[in-house]
């Protein structure tokens, strides 16, 4: 299975999804998109993959999305993509990609349901026990 993670190593949702990516077995790509942003097909291509807005892929905590009014209904899909390709911050992460799908994966869990071979039980960053048996 191919799996790509769009990654933040300094989110620990993005780094327990990770692991849980390897603890299954599989050893993705992983695109840390800070350094190495999306372009605007890509983007557009990930929101119609996960069937949600453009906008749903915005991250607000500890990005200029306040200062720059983002929850304003004006802007349209293609001005939000300008303003996550001129701020690669304001895209949510971890964004996973496999070949079940496509998923923004917070909580970092939810990236289970895409991999052939989830691990049983994880333990996450913070000591929460997850697993795909006990959601």
């Amino acid at each position: 299975m191919k799996v790509t993670i769009y990654h933040n190593p300094a989110c620990g949702t993005s780094r327990n999804t990770l692991a849980m990516i390897r603890q299954s077995g599989e050893e993705p790509e992983v695109i840390e998109y800070l350094k190495t942003p999306p372009g605007r097909e890509r983007l557009l291509e990930l929101a119609r993959a996960m069937g949600v807005p453009v906008r749903a892929m915005l991250r607000e905590k500890g990005t200029p999305y306040a200062e720059l009014d983002l929850a304003d209904p004006k802007w349209s899909d293609d001005e939000l993509i300008g303003f996550m390709l001129a701020h690669p911050i304001l895209i949510q992460r971890p964004i996973v990609v496999t070949d079940k799908g496509v998923r923004i994966c917070r909580p970092s869990e939810l990236v289970l349901d895409l991999l052939d071979k989830p691990v049983a039980s994880f333990v996450k960053e913070d000591g929460e026990v997850v697993g795909k048996a006990g959601r």
